[in-house]
């Protein structure tokens, strides 16, 4: 009976982590450029000391094979500090760490020391790697190209100075990795130094609107239904299997005689 409990009980663990995630996606379909989180489930032979099999032990295991990339709809808000990258792309933030990372959280806004960050508080970084900073009683405008420029208050407005521009990158997907801050990020180098993408061209930016999350309710919500429902299958194994191996030892066991 072990052998069901043991194979039952892997599948309810994983199920538990698969929900996690599809929770995750579900908590965020809302949130501005959020990409989903893909997972999947695979059956990985149990080995003993010596490295080898177990022909009768598979344990079930939640891979994550990566994140949903597809772009999400573009919503026009009017904004000015509202952009949405065109296609393929990443504004690049900094970390608290000061490590470089990259976002499709367009939702810009200026702190209290005039520093433009994203909704979550992070830096955006100019091309030269260093944050943008607004000057004092100017209104902000982007161009498509990710130039900042800060503009008088007259009519028509002045350009007061050309604060820079947005460190826009196009990195190859399979390299970037999601942080638990959510952010994404190129692995580190052989000697473990966080590593920061060039520099993109092609990435364009639109203004005064904001990318939806690329998450599906309506598919968040069935893996969250489907993983509730495989949880309980297996608990209900578990239990099967605890009540047969009872009435084997009520069978089984010494005579009163």
């Amino acid at each position: 009976m072990d052998r069901m409990i043991y194979t039952a009980l892997s599948g309810a663990k994983q199920s538990l982590a698969q929900q996690s995630v599809a929770s995750n996606n579900m908590a965020n379909v809302s949130t501005t450029g959020f990409r989903a989180q893909l997972s999947a489930f695979r059956a990985l032979p149990v080995r003993d000391e010596a490295g080898e099999g177990v022909s009768t032990r598979v344990a079930t295991v939640m891979t994550t094979p990566g994140t949903k990339l597809d772009a999400g709809e573009l919503r026009t808000t009017g904004r000015g500090l509202d952009v949405a990258i065109d296609g393929a792309g990443w504004l690049a933030v900094g970390r608290e760490d000061g490590s470089e990372a990259y976002t499709r959280d367009g939702g810009l806004q200026l702190d209290d020391f005039g520093m433009l960050v994203t909704g979550s508080g992070r830096p955006v970084h100019g091309e030269d790697g260093n944050p943008l900073v607004i000057p004092p009683g100017s209104r902000v405008e982007i161009a498509a190209d990710g130039t900042v420029s800060a503009l008088g208050l007259g009519d028509p407005p002045a350009t007061i100075a050309e604060v820079g521009r947005i460190k826009l990158v196009d990195p190859d997907p399979v390299s970037l990795a999601r942080g638990e801050d959510g952010l994404f990020a190129l692995a580190a180098n052989a000697e473990g130094e966080p590593q920061a993408a060039p520099l993109s061209e092609a990435v364009r930016l639109v203004s005064g609107a904001l990318e939806a999350s690329n998450v599906s309710a309506v598919d968040a919500m069935m893996a969250m239904i489907t993983n509730a429902r495989r949880f309980e299958l297996n608990m209900k194994a578990i239990s099967t299997a605890d009540d047969n191996a009872n009435r084997a030892n009520a069978l089984l066991g010494p005579s009163n005689g």
